[in-house]
């Protein structure tokens, strides 16, 4: 799946953009559906954002696919809310052998959702209802990329994310405007390596691409 230079506005822009095959798209456009379906009672992204879903969260999301390793099988996705980016990556990934995506959100409501939309496009999706600081996971988790977008500040992110860092993860972090003060002050605590990648959906985004990641003060 690669993308050319095309304007996202709808999801046939984004079957253009991405090159997704009819089946894939036709379980994006389920996910969508559904997205407006519960958003009636479940407040899943902003409102506002809704007339421009493709390009808002559809390919904020699946801009991550480009970025991460293409041997990887296991993906952790911190605070999913309504799916993005973690959904919308399991999706489009749910093809390759081996693939698996994890969701962590504590909210109820969304995990319910989340299931659902799983269950409906036969996504590799395992929800976890709990709060980021409670997760444990059954069996040893050493996930290949971490990916999280408006949850928290970076700091925060590495400190959520540090226990289930191994040598070759990789963190795919959506961030705003405020992204170079977010490194800044995450490099007060943390060591590691990155890349900021101008966001394809929102000109004033970035994508920080992590890795080798450390605690500066490992007594600590």
């Amino acid at each position: 799946m690669t993308q050319d230079v095309v304007q996202v506005i709808d999801a046939e822009s984004f079957s253009a953009a991405f090159a997704v095959s009819r089946e894939t798209m036709s379980r994006l456009q389920t996910y969508e559906s559904l997205l407006r379906k519960w958003q009636n009672s479940i407040n899943l992204v902003a409102n506002s954002t809704l007339g421009d879903v493709w390009r808002r969260h559809f390919q904020d999301s699946a801009q991550l696919v480009a970025m991460a390793p293409e041997t990887a099988t296991r993906w952790l996705d911190l605070g999913s809310g309504g799916g993005f980016p973690g959904l919308v990556v399991a999706i489009l990934l749910r093809d390759r052998p081996g693939f698996s995506m994890h969701l962590v959100e504590s909210d109820q409501r969304k995990c319910v959702f989340l299931r659902e939309v799983a269950r409906l496009t036969g996504a590799p999706v395992t929800v976890h209802a709990c709060r980021i600081e409670d997760f444990r996971p059954a069996e040893g988790l050493q996930p290949d990329v971490i990916s999280a977008r408006a949850l928290a500040p970076l700091e925060k992110l590495l400190q959520w994310a540090s226990p289930f860092w191994g040598k070759a993860t990789i963190g795919l972090f959506l961030k705003g405007q405020g992204a170079p003060d977010e490194l800044t002050q995450a490099a007060k605590k943390w060591i590691f390596d990155h890349e900021a990648i101008a966001s394809q959906s929102d000109p004033s985004g970035t994508v920080l691409k992590l890795w080798g990641l450390h605690h500066a003060d490992p007594g600590n």
